[in-house]
């Protein structure tokens, strides 16, 4: 009896350690996820870029790559495709179109939810009210003026990543190959 009781109490530690040591490593590996973020040109042109660069920096992010480029319609219409149907895709496109953007990725464990907590509500206006530390509610103006992008899933995020800095995400490249 005392051997089946040490037995269950040895297996049971073990699968216990075994359990906790998958969650916790699971969760918490450190492995680095990476999400596209984009200061919009009302931030490059109102001197954000330096004070939005800081605060990614000291939330923990590191900048994997950054590039400063002018978006002309025909690429902003297709970065922006989901968005075609809307009825504010055209004043998107002008207001993209606009000025130089600054584009980069960003790089950090769970990236994509931290990169939309930091930067705050879609709308600046409402961003200013409920989320007053965001980078929408510091440099955004309203729905549409609102400084920054920030990619919506981890799916959004290798996509996005790879229209402007011309990288084949996974799927994309499994698809490739077993089209060969």
């Amino acid at each position: 009896m005392k051997v089946c009781i040490t037995q269950f109490l040895t297996r049971f530690l073990f699968f216990s350690v075994l359990i906790i040591f998958r969650c916790c490593s699971s969760n918490g590996s450190g492995e680095k996820e990476r999400t596209l973020g984009i200061i919009k040109p009302d931030g490059v042109s109102g001197n954000y870029t330096d004070r939005i660069r800081k605060v990614i920096l000291e939330s923990g992010f590191h900048i994997n790559k950054e590039m400063i480029i002018q978006l002309d319609e025909d690429n902003a219409a297709d970065f922006y495709a989901e968005h075609s149907s809307k009825s504010f895709f055209t004043s998107l496109i002008k207001y993209m179109t606009s000025g130089p953007v600054l584009v980069m990725i960003l790089e950090k464990e769970d990236a994509v939810a931290h990169w939309r907590h930091l930067i705050g509500p879609t709308d600046a206006g409402k961003a200013k009210i409920t989320h007053p530390q965001s980078i929408r509610a510091m440099c955004g103006v309203d729905l549409e003026k609102n400084c920054v992008h920030g990619s919506d899933s981890h799916q959004s995020a290798q996509r996005e990543i790879a229209f402007f800095f011309k990288e084949t995400p996974p799927d994309e490249a499994v698809r490739k190959h077993d089209e060969l």
